[in-house]
Protein backbone atom coordinates (compact mmCIF):
# COMPACT_ATOMS: atom_id res chain seq x y z
CA UNK A 1 0.00 0.00 0.00
CA UNK A 2 2.81 2.18 0.82
CA UNK A 3 4.74 1.76 -2.55
CA UNK A 4 1.97 3.85 -4.83
CA UNK A 5 2.97 6.97 -2.80
CA UNK A 6 6.47 6.57 -3.39
CA UNK A 7 6.27 5.58 -7.12
CA UNK A 8 3.76 8.52 -7.31
CA UNK A 9 6.17 11.15 -5.49
CA UNK A 10 9.12 9.76 -7.89
CA UNK A 11 7.35 10.84 -11.05
CA UNK A 12 6.25 14.45 -9.68
CA UNK A 13 10.06 14.69 -9.36
CA UNK A 14 11.29 13.36 -12.39
CA UNK A 15 8.53 15.82 -13.92
CA UNK A 16 9.20 19.08 -11.74
CA UNK A 17 13.09 18.05 -12.29
CA UNK A 18 12.54 18.16 -16.64
CA UNK A 19 10.28 21.35 -16.23
CA UNK A 20 12.71 23.47 -13.95
CA UNK A 21 16.36 22.33 -15.07
CA UNK A 22 15.73 20.49 -18.06
CA UNK A 23 13.54 22.92 -19.72
CA UNK A 24 14.83 23.23 -23.22
CA UNK A 25 14.92 19.91 -23.78
CA UNK A 26 11.65 19.03 -22.42
CA UNK A 27 10.06 21.32 -24.28
CA UNK A 28 12.05 20.55 -27.64
CA UNK A 29 10.45 16.89 -26.75
CA UNK A 30 7.12 18.44 -26.84
CA UNK A 31 7.29 20.88 -29.48
CA UNK A 32 9.04 18.02 -32.03
CA UNK A 33 12.87 18.48 -30.85
CA UNK A 34 15.92 16.71 -31.97
CA UNK A 35 14.27 12.96 -31.34
CA UNK A 36 11.61 14.08 -34.19
CA UNK A 37 14.08 15.99 -36.55
CA UNK A 38 16.36 12.91 -36.38
CA UNK A 39 13.80 10.87 -37.07
CA UNK A 40 11.98 12.92 -40.03
CA UNK A 41 16.15 12.76 -41.30
CA UNK A 42 16.12 9.57 -41.89
CA UNK A 43 12.77 9.04 -43.77
CA UNK A 44 13.43 12.19 -46.19
CA UNK A 45 10.39 14.17 -44.85
CA UNK A 46 9.91 17.27 -42.10
CA UNK A 47 9.05 17.07 -39.20
CA UNK A 48 5.62 18.38 -38.48
CA UNK A 49 6.23 21.78 -36.97
CA UNK A 50 9.97 22.19 -37.93
CA UNK A 51 10.85 24.84 -40.22
CA UNK A 52 12.37 24.22 -43.89
CA UNK A 53 16.04 24.92 -44.72
CA UNK A 54 15.26 28.36 -46.70
CA UNK A 55 13.51 29.53 -43.66
CA UNK A 56 15.63 27.81 -40.74
CA UNK A 57 19.51 28.30 -40.34
CA UNK A 58 22.02 26.08 -41.88
CA UNK A 59 22.70 23.96 -38.84
CA UNK A 60 19.97 21.35 -37.95
CA UNK A 61 20.84 20.96 -34.59
CA UNK A 62 20.79 24.91 -33.53
CA UNK A 63 17.21 25.06 -35.68
CA UNK A 64 15.67 22.48 -33.82
CA UNK A 65 16.62 23.91 -30.39
CA UNK A 66 14.90 27.08 -30.81
CA UNK A 67 11.46 27.84 -30.18
CA UNK A 68 8.62 28.00 -32.96
CA UNK A 69 6.39 30.96 -33.13
CA UNK A 70 4.23 31.96 -35.65
CA UNK A 71 4.86 35.52 -36.78
CA UNK A 72 3.02 37.84 -39.85
CA UNK A 73 4.01 40.60 -41.92
CA UNK A 74 2.74 44.12 -40.93
CA UNK A 75 3.18 47.42 -43.19
CA UNK A 76 2.20 50.39 -41.24
CA UNK A 77 -1.33 52.35 -43.07
CA UNK A 78 -3.10 56.14 -42.37
CA UNK A 79 -5.97 55.62 -41.16
CA UNK A 80 -8.35 58.36 -39.58
CA UNK A 81 -8.10 58.55 -36.24
CA UNK A 82 -10.93 58.68 -33.76
CA UNK A 83 -11.42 59.33 -30.20
CA UNK A 84 -14.33 57.00 -28.94
CA UNK A 85 -16.59 57.28 -25.89
CA UNK A 86 -19.36 56.31 -24.16
CA UNK A 87 -22.22 59.06 -23.04
CA UNK A 88 -25.43 59.63 -23.84
CA UNK A 89 -28.32 62.33 -25.39
CA UNK A 90 -29.78 65.14 -23.71
CA UNK A 91 -32.46 67.79 -24.47
CA UNK A 92 -30.70 71.10 -26.06
CA UNK A 93 -32.29 72.85 -23.03
CA UNK A 94 -34.73 72.08 -20.47
CA UNK A 95 -36.86 74.36 -17.61
CA UNK A 96 -39.08 73.81 -15.02
CA UNK A 97 -41.57 76.65 -15.37
CA UNK A 98 -42.23 76.84 -11.43
CA UNK A 99 -45.14 79.82 -9.94
CA UNK A 100 -43.85 83.11 -8.14
CA UNK A 101 -46.90 83.82 -6.55
CA UNK A 102 -49.76 82.18 -4.69
CA UNK A 103 -52.74 81.39 -6.88
CA UNK A 104 -54.91 78.35 -7.36
CA UNK A 105 -55.07 77.32 -11.03
CA UNK A 106 -58.29 77.91 -13.31
CA UNK A 107 -56.68 77.04 -16.75
CA UNK A 108 -57.23 73.37 -18.00
CA UNK A 109 -54.30 71.52 -18.10
CA UNK A 110 -51.85 70.19 -21.34
CA UNK A 111 -51.10 66.76 -22.10
CA UNK A 112 -47.34 65.74 -21.49
CA UNK A 113 -45.83 65.66 -24.81
CA UNK A 114 -47.59 68.43 -26.49
CA UNK A 115 -45.98 70.78 -29.02
CA UNK A 116 -45.44 73.99 -27.81
CA UNK A 117 -44.44 77.79 -28.60
CA UNK A 118 -42.55 80.10 -27.61
CA UNK A 119 -45.01 82.69 -25.36
CA UNK A 120 -47.65 80.24 -24.96
CA UNK A 121 -49.41 80.17 -21.81
CA UNK A 122 -49.02 77.05 -19.94
CA UNK A 123 -50.68 77.68 -16.81
CA UNK A 124 -53.49 80.68 -15.77
CA UNK A 125 -53.90 81.62 -11.86
CA UNK A 126 -57.03 82.55 -10.56
CA UNK A 127 -56.43 86.83 -10.28
CA UNK A 128 -58.36 87.75 -6.90
CA UNK A 129 -57.92 90.91 -5.31
CA UNK A 130 -55.05 91.88 -8.21
CA UNK A 131 -56.50 93.96 -10.33
CA UNK A 132 -58.54 96.16 -7.12
CA UNK A 133 -54.91 96.39 -5.69
CA UNK A 134 -53.85 97.31 -9.30
CA UNK A 135 -56.74 99.94 -9.41
CA UNK A 136 -55.85 101.35 -5.71
CA UNK A 137 -52.12 102.02 -6.66
CA UNK A 138 -53.26 104.06 -9.95
CA UNK A 139 -55.35 105.84 -7.99
CA UNK A 140 -53.06 107.08 -5.19
CA UNK A 141 -50.73 107.69 -8.20
CA UNK A 142 -52.77 110.17 -10.05
CA UNK A 143 -53.38 111.79 -6.65
CA UNK A 144 -49.63 112.41 -6.15
CA UNK A 145 -49.44 113.84 -9.80
CA UNK A 146 -52.23 115.74 -8.75
CA UNK A 147 -50.39 118.04 -5.78
CA UNK A 148 -47.81 118.47 -8.11
CA UNK A 149 -49.20 121.96 -9.69
CA UNK A 150 -49.94 123.28 -5.89
CA UNK A 151 -46.39 122.37 -4.86
CA UNK A 152 -45.09 124.22 -7.78
CA UNK A 153 -47.24 127.01 -7.09
CA UNK A 154 -46.45 127.43 -3.52
CA UNK A 155 -42.48 127.17 -4.29
CA UNK A 156 -43.21 130.10 -6.75
CA UNK A 157 -44.92 131.77 -4.37
CA UNK A 158 -42.39 131.48 -1.25
CA UNK A 159 -39.71 132.67 -3.75
CA UNK A 160 -41.69 135.57 -4.77
CA UNK A 161 -41.81 136.66 -0.99
CA UNK A 162 -38.40 135.77 -0.39
CA UNK A 163 -37.29 138.55 -3.10
CA UNK A 164 -39.53 141.34 -1.46
CA UNK A 165 -38.91 140.33 2.18
CA UNK A 166 -34.90 140.56 1.03
CA UNK A 167 -35.76 143.94 -1.17
CA UNK A 168 -37.24 145.56 2.33
CA UNK A 169 -34.60 144.55 4.36
CA UNK A 170 -31.56 146.31 2.07
CA UNK A 171 -34.16 149.36 1.87
CA UNK A 172 -34.23 149.41 6.18
CA UNK A 173 -30.47 149.18 6.34
CA UNK A 174 -29.76 151.76 4.14
CA UNK A 175 -32.14 153.74 5.90
CA UNK A 176 -30.77 152.96 8.98
CA UNK A 177 -27.62 154.01 7.96
CA UNK A 178 -28.66 157.81 7.57
CA UNK A 179 -30.59 158.14 10.22
CA UNK A 180 -33.99 158.15 8.81
CA UNK A 181 -35.05 154.28 10.01
CA UNK A 182 -35.04 152.64 13.45
CA UNK A 183 -33.23 149.64 14.90
CA UNK A 184 -36.80 148.13 15.21
CA UNK A 185 -37.20 148.63 11.90
CA UNK A 186 -34.42 146.97 10.42
CA UNK A 187 -34.93 144.22 12.84
CA UNK A 188 -38.70 143.40 11.71
CA UNK A 189 -37.26 143.75 7.73
CA UNK A 190 -34.31 141.02 8.60
CA UNK A 191 -36.68 138.47 10.49
CA UNK A 192 -39.31 138.75 7.28
CA UNK A 193 -36.26 137.94 5.66
CA UNK A 194 -35.88 134.61 7.53
CA UNK A 195 -39.43 133.74 7.30
CA UNK A 196 -39.64 133.92 3.79
CA UNK A 197 -36.50 131.90 3.33
CA UNK A 198 -37.94 128.84 5.65
CA UNK A 199 -41.70 129.68 3.08
CA UNK A 200 -39.16 128.59 0.53
CA UNK A 201 -37.49 125.62 1.91
CA UNK A 202 -40.94 124.39 2.93
CA UNK A 203 -42.51 124.72 -0.12
CA UNK A 204 -39.56 122.99 -1.54
CA UNK A 205 -39.97 119.96 0.77
CA UNK A 206 -44.14 120.07 -0.25
CA UNK A 207 -42.57 119.85 -3.90
CA UNK A 208 -40.21 116.80 -3.15
CA UNK A 209 -42.72 114.73 -1.25
CA UNK A 210 -44.82 115.28 -3.65
CA UNK A 211 -42.61 113.73 -6.36
CA UNK A 212 -41.61 111.26 -4.00
CA UNK A 213 -45.26 109.96 -3.37
CA UNK A 214 -45.63 109.55 -7.26
CA UNK A 215 -42.87 107.63 -7.54
CA UNK A 216 -43.73 105.52 -4.52
CA UNK A 217 -47.02 105.38 -6.61
CA UNK A 218 -45.59 104.11 -9.68
CA UNK A 219 -43.86 101.53 -7.77
CA UNK A 220 -46.94 100.03 -6.47
CA UNK A 221 -48.66 100.49 -9.77
CA UNK A 222 -45.71 98.31 -11.35
CA UNK A 223 -45.90 96.00 -8.48
CA UNK A 224 -49.64 95.18 -8.96
CA UNK A 225 -48.77 95.25 -12.54
CA UNK A 226 -46.04 92.52 -12.27
CA UNK A 227 -47.86 90.46 -9.95
CA UNK A 228 -50.94 90.23 -12.12
CA UNK A 229 -48.40 89.29 -15.17
CA UNK A 230 -47.27 86.54 -13.02
CA UNK A 231 -50.77 84.43 -13.22
CA UNK A 232 -49.94 83.90 -16.57
CA UNK A 233 -46.70 81.32 -16.81
CA UNK A 234 -45.81 80.91 -20.46
CA UNK A 235 -43.25 79.01 -22.49
CA UNK A 236 -39.97 80.19 -22.36
CA UNK A 237 -38.95 78.74 -26.03
CA UNK A 238 -40.10 76.17 -28.79
CA UNK A 239 -40.22 72.66 -27.47
CA UNK A 240 -42.72 69.84 -25.97
CA UNK A 241 -44.06 69.37 -22.72
CA UNK A 242 -42.34 66.11 -20.59
CA UNK A 243 -44.80 65.96 -18.17
CA UNK A 244 -48.71 67.68 -17.58
CA UNK A 245 -49.43 71.20 -16.55
CA UNK A 246 -50.60 71.69 -13.06
CA UNK A 247 -54.36 70.37 -13.19
CA UNK A 248 -57.10 72.78 -12.68
CA UNK A 249 -57.67 73.97 -8.92
CA UNK A 250 -54.41 73.28 -8.00
CA UNK A 251 -53.19 75.54 -4.77
CA UNK A 252 -49.87 76.87 -7.01
CA UNK A 253 -47.11 78.34 -3.86
CA UNK A 254 -43.88 80.20 -4.65
CA UNK A 255 -41.81 77.28 -6.51
CA UNK A 256 -44.50 75.04 -7.02
CA UNK A 257 -43.96 73.27 -10.57
CA UNK A 258 -46.34 74.33 -13.03
CA UNK A 259 -44.30 72.73 -16.57
CA UNK A 260 -41.05 71.09 -17.69
CA UNK A 261 -40.27 72.38 -21.17
CA UNK A 262 -37.82 70.33 -23.29
CA UNK A 263 -36.06 71.23 -26.39
CA UNK A 264 -34.99 68.60 -28.46
CA UNK A 265 -33.72 69.98 -31.66
CA UNK A 266 -30.82 70.05 -31.66
CA UNK A 267 -30.13 67.62 -29.33
CA UNK A 268 -26.78 67.40 -27.28
CA UNK A 269 -24.43 64.12 -27.56
CA UNK A 270 -22.47 64.19 -24.45
CA UNK A 271 -19.61 62.30 -23.30
CA UNK A 272 -16.38 62.60 -21.74
CA UNK A 273 -12.67 62.35 -22.57
CA UNK A 274 -9.98 61.23 -20.38
CA UNK A 275 -7.29 63.54 -20.21
CA UNK A 276 -4.89 60.92 -22.06
CA UNK A 277 -7.12 62.03 -25.26
CA UNK A 278 -8.06 65.60 -24.15
CA UNK A 279 -5.16 67.50 -26.40
CA UNK A 280 -6.69 65.10 -29.71
CA UNK A 281 -10.32 66.72 -29.53
CA UNK A 282 -10.84 70.40 -30.76
CA UNK A 283 -14.56 72.43 -30.34
CA UNK A 284 -15.32 72.27 -33.90
CA UNK A 285 -14.63 68.93 -35.12
CA UNK A 286 -16.82 66.06 -36.63
CA UNK A 287 -18.08 63.15 -34.71
CA UNK A 288 -20.23 60.60 -34.91
CA UNK A 289 -22.45 58.82 -32.76
CA UNK A 290 -24.07 55.14 -32.74
CA UNK A 291 -27.06 54.66 -30.86
CA UNK A 292 -28.69 51.94 -28.64
CA UNK A 293 -31.30 51.20 -31.78
CA UNK A 294 -28.70 51.27 -34.38
CA UNK A 295 -28.90 54.76 -35.80
CA UNK A 296 -26.12 56.61 -36.19
CA UNK A 297 -25.95 60.08 -36.77
CA UNK A 298 -23.19 62.72 -37.19
CA UNK A 299 -23.01 66.37 -35.45
CA UNK A 300 -20.19 68.90 -34.57
CA UNK A 301 -18.74 69.45 -31.35
CA UNK A 302 -19.70 72.85 -29.46
CA UNK A 303 -18.84 72.54 -26.02
CA UNK A 304 -15.23 71.12 -24.39
CA UNK A 305 -14.86 71.92 -20.67
CA UNK A 306 -11.66 73.50 -19.60
CA UNK A 307 -12.52 71.95 -15.84
CA UNK A 308 -11.75 68.29 -15.39
CA UNK A 309 -14.44 66.31 -13.28
CA UNK A 310 -12.62 66.10 -9.64
CA UNK A 311 -13.96 62.13 -9.32
CA UNK A 312 -13.09 60.84 -12.92
CA UNK A 313 -10.53 63.32 -14.19
CA UNK A 314 -12.36 63.40 -17.08
CA UNK A 315 -13.47 66.40 -19.27
CA UNK A 316 -17.16 66.99 -20.72
CA UNK A 317 -17.79 67.17 -24.43
CA UNK A 318 -20.75 68.12 -26.38
CA UNK A 319 -22.03 67.22 -29.78
CA UNK A 320 -24.44 69.19 -31.41
CA UNK A 321 -26.89 66.96 -33.57
CA UNK A 322 -29.47 67.97 -35.55
CA UNK A 323 -33.26 66.30 -34.68
CA UNK A 324 -36.16 68.00 -36.71
CA UNK A 325 -38.20 64.90 -36.27
CA UNK A 326 -37.39 64.78 -32.70
CA UNK A 327 -36.23 60.78 -33.49
CA UNK A 328 -33.40 60.97 -30.98
CA UNK A 329 -34.87 61.27 -27.37
CA UNK A 330 -33.48 62.71 -24.21
CA UNK A 331 -31.25 60.56 -22.22
CA UNK A 332 -30.62 57.92 -25.05
CA UNK A 333 -26.90 55.78 -24.76
CA UNK A 334 -24.74 56.37 -27.66
CA UNK A 335 -20.90 55.58 -28.76
CA UNK A 336 -19.34 58.75 -29.54
CA UNK A 337 -16.27 58.80 -32.24
CA UNK A 338 -14.52 62.14 -32.39
CA UNK A 339 -12.46 62.73 -35.72
CA UNK A 340 -8.74 63.31 -34.96
CA UNK A 341 -4.97 63.42 -36.95
CA UNK A 342 -5.04 60.92 -38.94
CA UNK A 343 -1.98 58.02 -37.87
CA UNK A 344 0.77 55.39 -39.13
CA UNK A 345 -0.92 52.04 -37.63
CA UNK A 346 -0.54 48.44 -38.17
CA UNK A 347 -3.50 46.24 -38.00
CA UNK A 348 -2.80 43.34 -35.22
CA UNK A 349 -5.11 40.45 -33.67
CA UNK A 350 -5.70 41.32 -30.14
CA UNK A 351 -4.22 38.29 -28.83
CA UNK A 352 -0.86 39.93 -29.89
CA UNK A 353 -0.79 41.75 -27.54
CA UNK A 354 1.17 41.26 -24.34
CA UNK A 355 2.93 42.59 -21.09
CA UNK A 356 6.27 43.03 -20.58
CA UNK A 357 8.15 42.32 -16.86
CA UNK A 358 7.71 46.62 -16.30
CA UNK A 359 4.01 46.07 -17.35
CA UNK A 360 4.04 47.87 -20.45
CA UNK A 361 1.58 46.96 -23.41
CA UNK A 362 3.32 46.19 -26.58
CA UNK A 363 4.35 43.67 -29.05
CA UNK A 364 6.92 41.08 -29.57
CA UNK A 365 8.88 41.39 -32.95
CA UNK A 366 11.26 39.28 -34.68
CA UNK A 367 14.02 41.13 -36.17
CA UNK A 368 16.19 40.17 -39.46
CA UNK A 369 18.63 37.69 -37.32
CA UNK A 370 15.15 36.44 -35.85
CA UNK A 371 16.12 37.30 -32.41
CA UNK A 372 13.06 38.49 -30.44
CA UNK A 373 12.52 42.10 -29.46
CA UNK A 374 9.76 43.81 -27.43
CA UNK A 375 8.02 47.18 -28.73
CA UNK A 376 5.77 49.23 -26.87
CA UNK A 377 2.89 49.98 -28.90
CA UNK A 378 -0.47 52.28 -28.34
CA UNK A 379 -3.66 51.78 -29.12
CA UNK A 380 -5.71 53.47 -31.75
CA UNK A 381 -9.16 51.93 -32.54
CA UNK A 382 -10.74 48.42 -31.60
CA UNK A 383 -12.17 47.11 -34.79
CA UNK A 384 -14.17 43.74 -35.31
CA UNK A 385 -11.49 42.64 -37.74
CA UNK A 386 -9.06 43.72 -35.45
CA UNK A 387 -6.83 46.24 -33.04
CA UNK A 388 -4.63 49.48 -34.90
CA UNK A 389 -2.28 50.35 -32.72
CA UNK A 390 0.98 52.74 -33.24
CA UNK A 391 4.19 52.69 -32.02
CA UNK A 392 6.32 50.27 -34.52
CA UNK A 393 8.03 50.27 -37.30
CA UNK A 394 7.16 51.04 -40.81
CA UNK A 395 7.40 47.22 -41.68
CA UNK A 396 7.45 44.85 -38.97
CA UNK A 397 6.94 41.40 -37.96
CA UNK A 398 4.77 41.06 -35.23
CA UNK A 399 4.51 37.21 -33.42
CA UNK A 400 0.69 36.33 -33.30
CA UNK A 401 1.24 33.04 -31.84
CA UNK A 402 4.02 32.08 -29.09
CA UNK A 403 4.94 35.45 -28.18
CA UNK A 404 3.70 34.57 -24.61
CA UNK A 405 6.71 31.90 -24.09
CA UNK A 406 10.00 33.85 -25.72
CA UNK A 407 11.98 36.44 -23.82
CA UNK A 408 13.15 39.55 -25.46
CA UNK A 409 17.09 38.46 -26.68
CA UNK A 410 16.09 35.13 -27.43
CA UNK A 411 16.54 33.63 -31.23
CA UNK A 412 13.62 31.52 -32.72
CA UNK A 413 12.36 30.17 -35.41
CA UNK A 414 9.43 32.04 -37.31
CA UNK A 415 6.50 30.61 -39.52
CA UNK A 416 5.51 33.34 -41.14
CA UNK A 417 1.53 33.60 -42.05
CA UNK A 418 -0.27 36.24 -44.40
CA UNK A 419 -2.66 38.50 -42.37
CA UNK A 420 -6.45 38.20 -42.99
Amino acid sequence: MRLIPALTAILVTVFLFLIVVERDRFMGLATGGPETTVAAEATGATAPGSVPDNQGTADPAQAAARVRVVAMHSTARMIDSAVVLRGQTEADRQVQMRAETTARVISQPLRRGTRITDGDELCRLEPGTREAALAEAKARLAEATARIPSAQAAQIEANARLEEALINDNAARKLSERGFATTTRVASAAAAVRAAEAAVQSAKSGLESSLAGIESAEALVAAAEREIERLSIKAPFDGLLEDDTAEIGTLMQPGSICATVIRLDPIKVVGFVPETEINRVKPGAMAGARLTTGQQVTGQVTFLSRSADPLTRTFRVEIAVPNSNLAIRDGQTAEIAISADGANAHLIPQSALTLNDEGTLGVRLVDESETVIFNPVTLVRDTPEGIWVEGLPARADIIVIGQEYVQEGVRVLPVFEEPA
